[in-house]
């Protein structure tokens, strides 16, 4: 009788469960610890340093630019030229196009596409800003060309032209900044895809040293 009772009060409890398993999620490797990270991913954003080059580079391009032209519009009458050497010559001409005289009948064109220009490069900048430590330098002076150029087209609807070599349309330093920019970055470039890519292994925090 008492072994009877017995055996309905054991079947009456609550079944006794296992305490539940903590899993332990370790940095370096997922969470069922069979797909470890090889290779640590980092961002490509711009940081404080790449914007700060960006703007000390764009603004020195800007500054050396509005000076040169201000020289140049002060010194000589329009039209008028300076012989310098050879076929270079210092000819002071008004141009509302682009670069090199081009589309020169549509400045309202150009002053749109300009600033579409410079906006995307901006955005681009932010996002991949780290990417390659000649951006800044590269961006910065087709960004400071491009806008000292749009500046002038602004505020004027011109800008000022006066390194001419004769055989080449008459152009500023502003274009000559934003020519060696692309060639800087074109060329860094093809370096970089040239250059074989390595991943820097990170060490699984769970693997214990031997």
């Amino acid at each position: 009788m008492g072994l009877a009772l017995h055996r309905r009060r054991e079947e009456g409890r609550a079944p006794v469960t296992e305490p539940g398993r903590r899993f332990d999620v370790r940095v370096g490797s997922a969470t069922d610890g069979l797909a470890p990270v090889s290779f640590a991913e980092r961002s490509l954003a711009a940081g404080p340093m790449q914007w700060v080059a960006l703007a000390a580079i764009a603004l020195a391009a800007v500054a050396a630019d509005q000076l040169t032209k201000h020289i140049v519009a002060s010194q000589l009458q329009l039209d008028e030229g300076v012989h310098v050497l050879g076929p270079f010559w210092i000819h002071h001409v008004r141009n509302s196009g682009i670069a090199f005289g081009f589309f020169s009948q549509a400045t309202a064109v150009v002053i749109v596409l300009t600033a579409l220009a410079v906006a995307w490069m901006l955005l681009f900048f932010a996002r991949s800003g780290a990417r390659h430590p000649i951006l800044p330098v590269a961006l910065g002076l087709v960004i400071g060309g491009s806008t000292s150029n749009l500046l002038d087209r602004v505020r004027l609807g011109y800008v000022t032209d006066f390194l001419d070599f004769r055989w080449w349309p008459a152009f500023n330093l502003a274009d000559s900044f934003i020519v060696i920019g692309v060639l800087v970055l074109l060329a860094a470039l093809v370096l970089a895809e040239r250059e074989p890519r390595r991943s820097r292994p990170v060490r699984d925090a769970t693997a214990r040293p031997s």
